[in-house]
Parts: structure tokens; C-alpha cells; sequence
């Protein structure tokens, strides 16, 4: 039997937030937080609800995630387009791929990381004669066999001394600890480790603590929190050597996810009214340098993500010119300071679609299956390797006209009253006609984007600290988590292992320290060998 309605009860945020201050003085600080962080979502969903903008599918993205938004979960293949068409057409671009080879068992040379044993013939050596007729034996690639254990994420050693006293004088005489015994306790690989499970693997530092307990090696939260911390702090210059290679990349992706800074909402919570901003960001940005490497950063606190670019702007040198800015269509992610060449996203634009799509299948399906045109363009246009430049000349030559009908259809849509303005499709509509300009500069401007999707990819980090960990306790802990998660996107972003990066730097800290740009995740190979050879 259904349960009946609950009474609907409305609070004014100034309500809620005296109830809130309530609450805390009676809770404690993480019970707190979930309940607050509940509210505070119900306050939003039924605010949400009121605006006319806001549709069930838009609402049930925000609340349970994205769902599949490809073309073919869209829309079954049976489903007619405006025009008639089907995935089917010849125009359309396939949309089963066939599984790439190589999947499967892995080789023996992907574990990197295994301790290699050789294992020669107890008998037979290279150079003897062959025991089964006058050969020579000789050398061939060894028979390789792994091996895999489970064991510890961190492991201890503990060292114990014998002690002796003498019965007479009562001299002590204690056994001499080795050199590794002596040095501190946590080895500096503790802390870049941690740095790796928490922010790129998203683990918490409880179930880290948990799982070590259970493992007979303890390591408290605030053991590991002062672990991190410490790794952190002495590169900076570091994180500055990044944040100034990214100001001099042809290309800029930016976006905002909300995040909680427990010490920072203190702060917003009692300045109430008189707060200039209630929001609390992560922004993730990625910049391409000219010469195809890619810088990943992340800023947590109140500005948003053009103000977080202005800032890595204002280290931009004089003599380039503008950089492509790819962002979605939000007022706030532009540049307020600096001059760029605007690109909006089109899996933004498309998304207007795909969330009214319920109630215009029909209409909906025509935008999406154009778009998806110019992605298959576009994907060829990678296949084939293609310069900047010649990736434009064929966008215009292809796309460009798949692009120009769908702006005379959806112009058709409003000028012929088919649709009304209002309504969701003539929303998403309206959504595509007001940045139908920074939405085609991949048609006019060399080596612009279609989408940010690199950047919400990168965001995931972010993301998933959020949903795992809830929340940051201060701006420090923001700072040291902005770190690891630049470190380990760029590592990722250019093929490099952020295990061995870290590592390089842990053991080579004076040199990095010393020239932090030659000793950036894409080039430090360089530095190591200049090392190695000196």
C-alpha cells in the first residue's frame, strides 16, 4: 500500500539557514554536514521545480547522473527521423564498430612493475654443445611466467635490536640498526602514494585507514592528511612551472563542478547576506601547447572558471596572440580580462535535444542524427591525422553543409510557427541560435574543437573526490588535492606514469626544484638522462 503524501513544508533560505544554525550546535560536525548538504539539495530540487526551464529528464541528470546519450540508445533504429530518414541511410555513419583487436590476456612486458627473477638452465649454458646432437646452443627469449600476490598497499618492517646488558656492570650493548632503520619513519613515497589513491583513484582516507588496520599497518587519517601535506608543500614551483606552460597553450578548455570546502562554507554561512558569493567550485582546466602536449590544472574555491582562467592568463607571454577558449555557454566561464577566440560545446547544444527528446522525438532526432554527422566527419578527420588546417578544409567541405541545413531547419522550426518558443524544443532551439557563432568555429578557425569533453573527463577526478570523500575540510586540503589531481591528468594526458613521475621527482627534488620546466611530466625524461650522463 502506497504511503500517503507527506505535508509539504517551505523554508526561505533565510529559514534554512537558522535552522541550520540550530542544528550545529547540537550535532556532530560530520552528521552535520550530511544533513545540511540533504536540505540543501531539497531546498534546490524544489526551487528547480519552479522554474519553467527546468524538465524531469534535465532534473533527473543532476540528481542520479548522466545516463547513455549516444545516438543509437536514443533512438531505435526503426524510429523515423523529420525527414524519414534512419540510422540506416548511407548518409548516416555506422553505429556498430567492430571490437578492436587485442583484447584479451596481457603480455608479460605490461608488468612494469614486477620483480624480475632469472631463471638460468641449472645444467645448460649458451655456447655448449646440444646434448641431443652436435649443435651449439644458443640464447633465445626466456619463457616468461607471472606471478601475482596480494600484499599490503603499504607495507612495514619492523626492526628489533637485541639488547644486552651486562650482569656485573649493567652496560647496555644494543645491536646496530641498518642505514634505511635509521632515516624516518614514513618513507617520502608514503605520501605521493596516498596522494595517487586518494585524488586519482578516488579512495577516502578512512578506508584507507580501515584496510591498513585490518592489514596489521596502521596509518591514521591525520597521519595520512600530514603525509600529503608534506609532499606537497616543497613543490610548488612545480605547480607554478605548469600553471605557466598552460598560459602559453593555442588552446584552453575550462569547466566548473561544484565542490564543499567545510571551512569556506563556514565562512559563506556567516557573512549570510552580506556573502558576495555563495558558490564553490573545482575548475578543471587543459591547455594544448603548441607543440602537442597537454597541461591539466585544477583550482577549488569561490572564483569560477573565467576568473580561474584570467589567472593563468596573466602569466600568458606578451607576443602570442589570443588562445581558442573551448567552454559551454555559461556567461561566467569567458575571459574578463583577456582576449580569446570563443568556442562553445556541442554536446552542450545537443543536450537541449536529448532532454526534451521524450515529448519531440521526431524533431529532436533530426538535430541529433546532423550531429552526429559532423562528429563522424570529424572522426575521420583523426583517423586520417589530419593538420589543423586541413581538418578545417574538410569540415568546410563536409560538415559545413550538414551545419547550414540544420540552421535553415531549425530557423524554419520558429519563423513558420511549427514550434512553440517557449516550449522545450523551442528552447533548445533558441539555446543553438544564441551561440551558433563560438558553436561553429571548428568551420572558420583552425584547430577548434567541437566539444569540451576532455575537460568534463578530467573533471571526473574532481567528481569522484566529491561522491567519495564529500567534501574538503580547508583551502590547504583544496590546494594539496588540486595538486595531485594536476600532476596525475597531466601524467595521464601525455603518456607518462605518475608513479615513476613522482618518484623521479622524489629522487631528483634538489635538481626539479632548482629548473621545475625541465622537469614537467612530458619532458623530465630529458632531465633524467641529462643526470644520468652528467
Amino acid at each position: 500500500m502506497a504511503k500517503p503524501a507527506p505535508e509539504v513544508i517551505r523554508l526561505s533560505p533565510a529559514q534554512l539557514d537558522a535552522l541550520l544554525a540550530q542544528l550545529r550546535a547540537h550535532l556532530p560536525s560530520p552528521v552535520f554536514d550530511l544533513v545540511q548538504a540533504a536540505l540543501q539539495t531539497l531546498q534546490w530540487v524544489l526551487e528547480a521545480m519552479e522554474l519553467k526551464t527546468t524538465t524531469i529528464a534535465r532534473l533527473k541528470r543532476v540528481l542520479f547522473g548522466f545516463k547513455s546519450e549516444k545516438t543509437k540508445q536514443l533512438f531505435p533504429e526503426s524510429a523515423p527521423s523529420a525527414t524519414g530518414a534512419t540510422s540506416a541511410d548511407p548518409a548516416t555513419p555506422p553505429g556498430d564498430k567492430p571490437k578492436r583487436r587485442g583484447h584479451g590476456r596481457r603480455s608479460a612486458q605490461t608488468y612494469t612493475g614486477a620483480q624480475r627473477v632469472a631463471l638460468p638452465h641449472p645444467s645448460l649454458h649458451a655456447g655448449d654443445p646440444c646434448p641431443d646432437c652436435s649443435g651449439t646452443l644458443g640464447a633465445r627469449e626466456p619463457n616468461q611466467v607471472v606471478c601475482i600476490q596480494a600484499q599490503p598497499l603499504f607495507g612495514a618492517t619492523l626492526y628489533e635490536a637485541q639488547v644486552l646488558r651486562c650482569n656485573r656492570c649493567q652496560k647496555v650493548f644494543t645491536a646496530p640498526l641498518p642505514p634505511v632503520a635509521q632515516q624516518a619513519k614514513y618513507d617520502p613515497s608514503v605520501g605521493d602514494m596516498l596522494g595517487l589513491l586518494r585524488f586519482g583513484l578516488g579512495v577516502p582516507m578512512y578506508r584507507t585507514a580501515r584496510w591498513q588496520q585490518d592489514l596489521g599497518v596502521p596509518l591514521p587519517a591525520s597521519t595520512q592528511w600530514e603525509l600529503m601535506a608534506a609532499a606537497v608543500q616543497p613543490r610548488q614551483p612545480l605547480f607554478q612551472a605548469m600553471i605557466e606552460a598552460a598560459a602559453q597553450g593555442t588552446l584552453l578548455h575550462t569547466d566548473d563542478t561544484p565542490m564543499l570546502v567545510q571551512s569556506l562554507r563556514r565562512e559563506i554561512n556567516q557573512a549570510g547576506d552580506q556573502a558576495e558569493r555563495t558558490g564553490i567550485f573545482t575548475t578543471g582546466l587543459i591547455a594544448k601547447l603548441g607543440t602537442g602536449q597537454r597541461v591539466a590544472l585544477y583550482f577549488t574555491g569561490s572564483r569560477h572558471a573565467g576568473e580561474n582562467l584570467d589567472h593563468v592568463l596573466q602569466h600568458r607571454a606578451a607576443g602570442l596572440g589570443p588562445p581558442l577558449h573551448m567552454c559551454d555557454g555559461l556567461s561566467r566561464n569567458g575571459s574578463k580580462e583577456f582576449e580569446t577566440i570563443l568556442c562553445n560545446c556541442a554536446t552542450h547544444g545537443r543536450r537541449q535535444f536529448t532532454d526534451v527528446r521524450e515529448g519531440f522525438p521526431v524533431e529532436c532526432r533530426q538535430v541529433i542524427e546532423q550531429l552526429r554527422l559532423v562528429y563522424h566527419h570529424d572522426a575521420q578527420a583523426r583517423k586520417q591525422q589530419l593538420s589543423d588546417d586541413q581538418r578545417l578544409r574538410f569540415h568546410q567541405e563536409h560538415s559545413q553543409p550538414v551545419m547550414d541545413r540544420l540552421h535553415q531547419w531549425m530557423n524554419d522550426q520558429i519563423e513558420q510557427k511549427r514550434v512553440e518558443p517557449n516550449s522545450g524544443l523551442g528552447q533548445a532551439i533558441k539555446y543553438m541560435f544564441k551561440r551558433w557563432e563560438p558553436l561553429t568555429r571548428f568551420l572558420k578557425v583552425p584547430g577548434a574543437p567541437l566539444d569540451n569533453n576532455i575537460c568534463e573527463q578530467g573533471l571526473k577526478f574532481a567528481i569522484q573526490h566529491r561522491k567519495n570523500s564529500l567534501s574538503f575540510k580547508t583551502l590547504r586540503g583544496a590546494l594539496v588535492g588540486d595538486f595531485f589531481m594536476s600532476v596525475i591528468q597531466t601524467c595521464r594526458l601525455n603518456r607518462a606514469n605518475p608513479v615513476a613521475y613522482l618518484a623521479a621527482l622524489r629522487q631528483h627534488a634538489k635538481a626539479a626544484l632548482q629548473n621545475p620546466a625541465a622537469w614537467l611530466p612530458w619532458n623530465y625524461h630529458h632531465a633524467l638522462a641529462a643526470i644520468n650522463t652528467s
